[in-house]
C-alpha cells in the first residue's frame, strides 16, 4: 500500500517534468565532431552552466556542452562564436557577453554536438 502511495504522489511530478523538459520527446542521435552551418546559423539558447542548445526546426535540436568549466556561461547572456571554417567543430572557442556590457567572459571550447530528433508518433 504504502509504494502504491509513493508511486502515485510522483506522478503528476513526472508529468511536470517532462512538459518542462525541451529534450522530452526527443530521442539522442550520435554525437558528431561538427555540426553543418546551416543548423549553425540556428537559434542558439545557453540552458544553464553546461548546455547550449542549437534549434532551427522544431524537428531536431542539437545539443553541445562546454570543455571542462566555462565561467559566464548562463541564461540570458549572448553567445558569441569564433568559427575557424564552414562548419561549427568540437573544438571551436566561444564567449559570453552580457547584454549590459561589453566585455567578454573568458573563451570556452566546444565539445561533441548531438542531435535530438522527434519521436516519429505516426505508426
Amino acid at each position: 500500500m504504502f509504494k502504491r502511495s509513493v508511486l502515485l504522489a510522483a506522478a503528476p511530478m513526472l508529468l511536470l517534468a517532462a512538459k518542462d523538459d525541451p529534450m522530452a520527446g526527443r530521442v539522442a542521435g550520435s554525437p558528431a565532431k561538427c555540426m553543418s552551418s546551416i543548423d549553425a546559423t540556428a537559434r542558439a539558447e545557453i540552458v544553464d552552466a553546461r548546455t547550449i542548445t542549437y534549434s532551427r526546426t522544431a524537428k531536431r535540436t542539437w545539443v553541445v556542452h562546454p570543455r571542462g568549466t566555462c565561467l559566464g556561461l548562463q541564461p540570458g547572456r549572448t553567445l558569441v562564436v569564433e568559427q575557424r571554417g564552414a562548419q561549427l567543430c568540437q573544438g571551436d572557442r566561444f564567449r559570453t557577453v552580457q547584454s549590459t556590457s561589453s566585455v567578454p567572459s573568458p573563451a570556452c571550447t566546444f565539445d561533441a554536438f548531438v542531435p535530438y530528433d522527434l519521436k516519429d508518433t505516426r505508426r
